[in-house]
């Protein structure tokens, strides 16, 4: 009678730990039983679009609660545009729930990229990239470069009341800024900051003319600078006569 008790007991046991193996391949806990019925989102973000990240997420809950696959949901939530990173995770009994961190754009990033705030560049295609942002330039290795860059120009420029609109770093190492007036500055490939600076404490001097404006600013001399300029014409110049 003991040995009978035994070995019903080992039965059942086996029975319980089969059970749930033998219900996943027969697709009994599949969405018929335990659907995931709700989508919840957290994480603020700002420009993922709502209606096309339930779009994307609609096919991995209409697997159920035990069947969806949840590492392909988040690949497939970030590749969404402005995505930067995504998690997505389940919660008993019928939730389906998406953590989204946004992409906050700081530059563009050559012709169809976006730089973000923590380096990261993504494609520009499909989305609408904010007016306004500093043009980048210059090979992936080289962005924490490229902005420490375009930050100290900004320093430098920014009590004049010249923005730097754009900076770039070409393939042989030779930095370029484009100024917000319009010109354009050619810096070169060594000690680009100390040109900078020198060029800098020119500058006043340089605005105080009134006939001319500066268009190209060459500092890839060792004793001075090539300066390039056209005629102030038309209402700008009377405004200028009109003020000296």
């Amino acid at each position: 009678m003991n040995a009978l008790l035994r070995l019903f007991g080992w039965t059942l046991a086996v029975a319980l730990v089969a059970l749930p193996l033998v219900a996943v391949l027969n697709g009994w806990v599949g969405a018929e039983h335990w659907p995931l019925t709700r989508l919840r989102a957290t994480g603020q973000f700002d420009r993922v679009d709502d209606a096309q990240l339930r779009k994307t997420l609609m096919p991995y809950a209409r697997q159920g609660f035990f069947a969806v696959r949840l590492d392909e949901a988040q690949a497939a939530v970030a590749k969404l545009p402005w995505v930067e990173h995504a998690e997505v995770r389940k919660r008993w009994p019928d939730v389906l729930e998406v953590s989204v961190v946004e992409h906050v754009p700081f530059a563009r990033w050559g012709e169809a990229q976006v730089l973000s705030e923590h380096g990261r560049i993504f494609p520009a295609t499909g989305i609408e990239v904010p007016a306004g942002l500093p043009r980048l330039h210059g090979p992936e290795s080289r962005v924490e470069d490229v902005v420490a860059l375009y930050n100290e120009a900004q320093v430098l420029f920014g009590p004049l009341g010249i923005r730097v609109e754009a900076v770039e770093l070409d393939p042989r190492g030779s930095w370029t800024l484009g100024l917000g007036n319009g010109a354009q500055v050619l810096v070169g490939r060594s000690e680009a900051r100390a040109r900078l600076g020198r060029f800098v404490r020119l500058m006043p001097q340089l605005l105080a003319q009134q006939v001319q404006r500066l268009v190209r600013a060459d500092l890839r001399y060792t004793n001075g600078f090539a300066l390039s300029w056209t005629p102030i014409t038309g209402a700008g110049a009377a405004d200028k006569q009109g003020k000296s």
